[in-house]
């Protein structure tokens, strides 16, 4: 099978924020702030799946507001962060726009982010997941978490669909 045939039918994106929009390093200030830092390509295909109509969602455990913020600043307006159960959200969200979970491209990297790559029908991961991640993923970006890898599985879906530009 073409691994490329996966990514065809997505219609949904699903992100987690530390480890795949980020590096998963955490830069703690003096008086406790957590920094992370994400890639600027990223975004750029982020904005732009939101504008050819695809649903982004991040859905992350962390709690980081600032995160939070850049992302609704790039249009995403489904940003959940502090999520215990990731699937049971996921479930929710698709039942409320009544898509399956065939059209879902999830990328997680690491063990919280396992029920729900084994519920979407296609299940991706940075170059630098867990192993326990790596080894259920249909689809592994040879692009690191925080470096690229988001636009990586953004950019193959647009492409087949000739919605990149």
């Amino acid at each position: 099978m073409n691994i490329l045939s996966l990514f065809e039918h997505i219609k949904v994106f699903v992100f987690d924020i530390d480890g795949v929009l980020t590096d998963g390093m955490l830069h703690v200030q003096e008086d406790g702030e957590l920094l992370r830092r994400m890639n600027i390509k990223d975004g750029y295909a982020l904005q732009l799946a939101v504008k050819k109509g695809y649903h982004v969602w991040v859905i992350s455990g962390g709690l980081s507001t600032a995160s939070m913020r850049r992302l609704n600043n790039l249009g995403i307006e489904e940003v959940h962060i502090g999520v215990k159960d990731k699937l049971a959200l996921l479930k929710e969200k698709l039942a409320a726009v009544k898509i399956g979970p065939e059209q879902v491209l999830f990328m997680g990297d690491d063990m919280p982010d396992i029920a729900a790559l084994e519920y979407c029908g296609l299940a991706t991961c940075p170059n630098d997941a867990a192993v326990e991640v790596a080894n259920i993923a249909d689809y592994i970006s040879p692009i690191k978490g925080g470096a690229g890898c988001v636009r990586d599985v953004i950019e193959k879906v647009l492409k087949i669909n000739k919605h990149w530009e």
